[in-house]
């Protein structure tokens, strides 16, 4: 039973749509725009559930839905006859036929229970040209009672006709405390684990959620300090020989043929560098980041109270005895330059053990 104050952040948002609920000045089309994970669908439902509410109330300081009206039951069970999500026939792509059969043909049937008759498109940065072109059509004359919500991860995928009919409501990176805070108290997530998702997402909620739920993230998590603990007094070829195990693409749970084939396909796609995954080695160099943040907070105030890796006090504290500033600079340097060099399409392998070398050289 999520409500406005169930949404972390977000604020000019929320006001946008109370400012609606409260005039009843609602307009006929909105474009949520955010990351991937990032609350869209969330809010979007949200916003839908207070928009065809019989007995909205004031709580907690928003206009919410009741949560027990009989609008209010179909929308949260998703069997609301007037609150309709677009499902395209095809999974790549919204078309023109899934937009003039599924919205401006059924835009003509009034609703049949309440107010509005609401839309809702997910992925809307997947419709094709001629999908978009079609959906237009409705905008320019739309009937008075309907409301489109448009979700997107990229706005630029948009026609500018499309954009310029449309409210566009960019989502905003939630605050790390506000996320941390929500893991800790709503999903009963350790306090070190909750900053560390919270800092690597980055302002997405979603991501946040989970990477807390993600074993594979904690084991890499885990696999990276213990990596750095050990590599200096590693031959480069037993670094790059556990660096390899590290990366490589973690073994899945039992799946059906066909989203096993589905997922062979999809690594396949990731794992194209020298047997490396590629999302294993982008989150390892993220991860690194956040360890050699740590390192510097720790050896310019001697405090593991700001530390993102908080659970790791001790190694962090006996390897910034050995390290300088100018050498925990350094390994950042390296990182940095590994990276360019693997977005050049440089040998994988030689970018990685180079940036081990300056690192055995500095820790």
């Amino acid at each position: 039973m999520a409500d406005f104050s169930d949404i972390i952040d977000q604020q000019q948002m929320k006001e946008h749509m109370q400012h609606g609920l409260e005039s009843g000045k609602i307009s006929h089309a909105y474009i949520i725009s955010g990351e991937k994970d990032s609350g869209k669908e969330f809010i979007a439902g949200i916003f839908a559930k207070a928009l065809l509410c019989e007995n909205r109330q004031d709580r907690n300081g928003y206009h919410e839905a009741c949560n027990k009206c009989p609008s209010c039951i179909k929308a949260m069970a998703g069997s609301h006859p007037d609150l309709i999500t677009l499902v395209p026939e095809k999974p790549t792509s919204i078309g023109v036929d899934d937009i003039r059969a599924k919205v401006r043909d059924d835009v003509m049937i009034k609703p049949y229970e309440s107010r509005y008759k609401i839309y809702i498109i997910p992925e809307g940065e997947k419709m094709t040209p001629a999908a978009q072109n079609a959906l237009l059509k409705t905008l320019e004359e739309p009937p008075s009672y309907i409301v489109i919500i448009i979700l997107t991860s990229n706005l630029n995928a948009f026609l500018p006709t499309i954009i310029s009919r449309c409210i566009v409501l960019p989502m905003k990176p939630a605050l790390d405390d506000s996320i941390r805070k929500f893991l800790m108290e709503e999903q009963g997530v350790v306090d070190y684990k909750a900053s560390l998702c919270a800092a690597f997402a980055r302002g997405n909620v979603g991501k946040a959620l989970n990477l807390a739920s993600n074993e594979r993230f904690e084991n890499l998590r885990t696999g990276t300090v213990d990596f750095m603990a050990k590599v200096k007094s590693l031959s480069t070829s037993e670094a790059m020989e556990r660096l390899h195990t590290l990366l490589a693409a973690p073994e899945s749970a039992e799946k059906s043929e066909k989203a096993e084939k589905a997922e062979k396909a999809e690594k396949a796609e990731k794992t194209s560098k020298k047997g490396i995954d590629m999302e294993q080695y982008e989150d390892f160099m993220d991860v690194l980041i956040f360890l050699l943040r740590d390192f510097l907070v720790f050896k310019a105030t001697g405090d593991d109270s700001h530390l993102i890796f908080s659970d790791k006090v001790s190694y962090i504290r006996s390897a910034t005895k050995t390290c300088t500033y100018e050498g925990i600079g350094s390994m950042i340097k390296d990182m940095e330059i590994a990276k360019n060099r693997v977005n050049s399409n440089v040998n994988i392998d030689l970018a990685l053990e180079l940036m081990l070398l300056g690192m055995k050289e500095n820790l």
